[in-house]
């Protein structure tokens, strides 16, 4: 693919048309055990949503992670992001509410806790990515996660690069080594914090507070995008 996506709606379209064996599109796919019947409609309408005002808002940097878990994007469409946290991702770049797309109770997940906590404290419009950006679960298992393949990631490569042309981030902060390594291979220089999960929470949040300047009480220009 030559041509970037020109607007919001191109780019979900570009990401709800990508099929992988093992692997949920949240903006394609329904899950039997949990979604309404406009589901897959919910995640891409909320995926423009958030997409339109950070391309109209503006963005400082966009924060990628390696690919949606069970417990939150697959069900919100929004990387980072589990049902809990659809009101503060609204009002981190001021759209309308964003909907549910699930039946059943509101499912949290530990990551996106703490991936919102510090993204209300630093106050600046952030996007939140994946490297591969659908969610990638063992064969026969689909509520577990898998790591992408590298080829799954270089399929997507189009998706990376067209997100990254629309909003035109000062920085890309890669939120672990994997996705650090993943954004490498496709070409993407980023910074990179500790992920949160496996222990990882204190490194998380002072590799967060030291990137964006905050001390202790806030806790609760950079070189080019591609090498």
């Amino acid at each position: 693919m030559t041509d970037h996506p020109r607007n919001a709606e191109e780019f979900v379209e570009l990401v709800a048309a990508l099929r992988f064996e093992d692997a949920f599109n949240p903006y394609s796919d329904l899950c039997s055990d949990f979604d309404r019947p406009d589901a897959a409609r919910i995640r891409r309408r909320n995926l423009v949503m958030v997409l339109e005002a950070a391309i109209d808002r503006g963005v400082h940097s966009i924060w990628v992670a390696r690919d949606l878990g069970y417990r939150g994007g697959r069900r919100t469409g929004l990387a980072l992001t589990d049902e809990v946290h659809l009101r503060a991702h609204a009002d981190l770049l001021g759209t309308p509410p964003l909907a549910r797309s699930t039946n059943g109770p509101v499912m949290a997940e530990r990551t996106a806790t703490v991936i919102w906590q510090m993204l209300v404290a630093i106050k600046q419009p952030v996007f939140l990515w994946n490297v591969f950006p659908l969610h990638p679960h063992a064969s026969g298992d689909p509520m577990s996660n898998r790591c992408h393949t590298r080829g799954e990631r270089l399929a997507c490569r189009h998706i990376m690069v067209g997100l990254i042309h629309l909003l035109s981030p000062h920085h890309v902060l890669a939120i672990g080594r994997d996705a650090q390594l993943a954004l490498e291979d496709l070409g993407v220089a980023a910074e990179k914090v500790r992920h949160p999960s496996y222990g990882g929470q204190a490194e998380f949040i002072s590799g967060v507070s030291t990137h964006y300047g905050l001390d202790a009480g806030d806790r609760h220009d950079s070189a080019p995008l591609f090498a």
